[in-house]
């Protein structure tokens, strides 16, 4: 018997509140910069129930955020914290009304606690359970951060830990020609995301500019985060003892900060910064070494890039935007099941981004980014097999495709609507994204297979006990036949219209009835990725798209990802390794300490900190530029789940990209470990049951270090 209590709350709506906070802390030169699209809120009435059954009478304590009433079988209690529930069967009721976070409870007894069992509902009569259509059950957190199995831990409560840092250098600058009328430049060594502290400000006043790089800090007129703060700002001071404080700023993302007197002789006595961080457990973590160095600095990097970008959500970049995209987090996950293996951040994440029902906009606004959203569900379950979770998010997912159908042309073509954003990617290139694109019609398709995907595992995983009010087995059953059929059509039907047999390539765009015939890398990639070009089609594009020096290059780590992803899926690990040492060396050799939002080796100089006609625009800390983390483990060690979790998984390690590699991919079991050194491959694994690929033969691995010579 379960008698451990945790706070349970309506499902999503902890991650939707705390989303909210999260992405309304963007500032731009201090003014606040909230996201542009719909934001939802926490239903502030929320019931939660159980049945339960007691041989004696049983005392329990009850703990809510928010004014909450008692009942026991439909008969309300004076709302004392202790409760007497006499032996019996018994149904009881706590309802919660919270206005200003999520409603939430926690109550304890001997036998009788809040756990996964409980149902809840927000008043609409329909009973939720953690299995489909599923209440929300706390949210394990690592030891050592905030967790929420105590009645003294709320969730409203949740904060990421912190640590102090000092900068790695100072120095004193005075140029008045150039602006600079007596100030301090601090250097803190490399990116940092937290709050900046000065200590024993005493008088006159500061202001404080911040950069990602030495010229975004001292250019006053353009950095893009700025503070000024004076003394007698009492709500920024914090006390740490007698004669002794500091102040402290709100959370900011930078490498440098310059700070300078604004008024009178200000005197202050340094800084340092309380670094915000997502904890991680090293022993369980992917790691990654092999004979080159520049691989090695290279992985280093991207490990970081993806720790400052795993936050309470996985954000884009921590300078700008420091929100979640769908597009972005996708690659994120990835990533981070080679890296840290965080499936609660992803949960997190794929929550807030999907909102609540009715769906009245594509997620982020941006129609690729609502389809990717649908398979990231999919590859979740790939690497977790934790079916749950797609239970409880399904009933999204249908509503959300509803939407989808909704907005298709008449040949059931994804076509962007006035309202939309459809993206793609940025490009240096003129290419138009209006009419019916041919890459977004490979991931509309991805994304109905996903449902069909879905619904299969649902119809096939049935609840033994299912509650009042989950989707029906029949319904599961249906939608996989039907979102099945629908996938096969649309494939038959962007086939035939982009297919071009001369050019050897799939075409960009049907725009007012034409055919735009010009060639991109976009859809001919996920052509490949997604599996939807045959044998033929795939050397095709390989040799007159992917390896086509005509064909317009992409600049962007984000798409760069897909681009190599679909290379190594070709078995050109070779030139992915030429790719990562330019590309991603190249961001390295111009002193990047954290992989860039996007980087083209033509710019020059201050150029590369530009963007969006902002002259720091980029963003010098991304996420989708930590995308080597992935490749390699995918790619080069060659670890993959065979089946969801890892049940069965295959190594397939590339044996002539180093001179020798070695390296740890985590999994729900612990980790793989992988080594290539001296005519030996050997593989050990702490769980599931694997096959070590290598010559063509096929090798056990289970549970038992399996060395193989070559």
């Amino acid at each position: 018997m379960n008698t451990q209590a945790t706070w349970i709350w309506y499902p999503g709506d902890f991650e939707i509140w705390l989303g909210n906070l999260f992405n309304n802390r963007r500032t731009e030169r201090g003014a606040m910069f909230p996201p542009f699209w719909k934001q939802d809120s926490h239903w502030p009435t929320v019931v939660f129930t159980k049945t339960v059954h007691l041989d004696e009478d049983e005392q329990v304590r009850i703990t809510a955020e928010g004014q909450f009433n008692f009942s026991i079988d439909g008969q309300l209690r004076f709302p004392h914290v202790e409760q007497l529930i006499p032996a019996g069967e018994h149904v009881l009721s706590v309802k919660v009304w919270n206005q200003a976070t999520p409603p939430a409870l926690y109550l304890e007894g001997k036998s009788v606690v809040t756990d996964a069992t409980w149902l809840a509902t927000y008043e609409d009569k329909i009973w939720i359970d953690e299995n489909g259509v599923a209440h929300g059950s706390g949210i394990y957190v690592p030891a050592g951060s905030w967790c929420f199995n105590a009645p003294d831990t709320p969730p409203s409560g949740f904060r990421l830990p912190r640590r102090e840092l000092r900068p790695v250098s100072e120095e004193h600058l005075s140029d008045r020609e150039k602006g600079l009328y007596g100030g301090t430049l601090y250097d803190f060594g490399r990116e940092v995301f937290g709050y900046l502290k000065i200590f024993y400000l005493e008088s006159g006043s500061v202001s404080v500019y911040y950069g990602e790089s030495r010229e975004e800090a001292l250019d006053k007129a353009h950095c893009e985060t700025l503070d000024v703060l004076h003394p007698t700002n009492v709500s920024r001071r914090r006390e740490t003892g007698p004669g002794s404080w500091y102040y402290e700023l709100d959370s900011k993302a930078f490498r440098y900060v310059y700070i300078e007197n604004v008024q009178g002789v200000t005197r202050y006595d340094g800084v340092a910064v309380d670094e915000e961080y997502a904890p991680f457990d090293p022993g369980r973590s992917g790691e990654f070494r092999c004979s080159d160095p520049e691989i090695n600095q290279i992985w280093d990097v991207s490990a970081y890039t993806m720790d400052l970008t795993t936050r309470e959500f996985f954000v884009d970049g921590i300078k700008r935007d420091r929100w979640t995209w769908s597009g972005d987090a996708i690659q994120s996950y990835l990533m981070n099941y080679y890296l840290r293996f965080d499936t609660e951040c992803v949960k997190r994440t794929i929550r807030q981004l999907r909102g609540k029902d009715p769906v009245t906009a594509h997620v982020n606004t941006i129609m690729d980014y609502t389809f990717y959203w649908f398979k990231s569900i999919l590859d979740y379950y790939e690497y977790t097999a934790d079916i749950a979770f797609v239970r409880e998010m399904y009933p999204r997912m249908r509503s959300l495709m509803d939407y989808c159908h909704g907005r298709e042309d008449d040949e059931g073509m994804a076509e962007g609507k006035a309202d939309d954003w459809v993206f793609v990617d940025w490009v240096d290139f003129p290419m138009h994204k209006r009419g019916v694109l041919c890459f977004e019609q490979i991931l509309y398709t991805k994304a109905i297979e996903t449902m069909a995907r879905c619904a299969a595992l649902l119809r096939d995983h049935p609840l033994a006990d299912p509650p009042q009010g989950s989707i029906p087995v029949s319904v599961y059953a249906a939608d996989a036949e039907t979102y099945a059929d629908r996938a096969r059509q649309l494939e038959e039907r962007w086939k035939r219209l982009f297919w071009d047999e001369e050019r050897h390539a799939l075409l960009h765009a049907v725009e007012d009835g034409h055919l735009n015939r010009q060639v991109t890398k976009f859809p001919n990639m996920f052509a490949i990725l997604y599996g939807y070009a045959d044998d033929e089609q795939r050397r095709d594009i390989l040799q007159h798209v992917l390896l086509n020096d005509d064909i317009p290059p992409i600049t962007t780590p984000y798409m760069r990802f897909y681009e190599l992803e679909a290379l190594c899926q070709c078995g050109c690990q070779q030139r992915v390794l030429q790719e990562m040492k330019s590309y991603w060396g190249g961001m390295l050799r111009l002193g990047a300490t954290t992989f860039w939002e996007k980087y083209n080796p033509d710019e020059q100089g201050a150029e590369h900190l530009a963007m969006y006609g902002r002259p720091y625009g980029k963003s010098l800390c991304h996420a989708w530029g930590a995308s080597p983390i992935y490749l390699l483990g995918r790619y080069f060690l060659g670890v993959r789940p065979v089946k969801p979790g890892y049940e069965e998984f295959e190594v397939c390690p590339v044996l002539d990209a180093f001179e020798w590699m070695h390296g740890y991919v985590p999994t729900p079991f612990g980790r793989i470990e992988v080594t290539v050194r001296e005519g030996h491959v050997s593989v050990y694994s702490e769980g599931g049951h694997g096959t070590l690929i290598v010559g063509g033969r096929r090798y056990e691995v289970d549970g038992k270090p399996i060395d193989y010579r070559l």
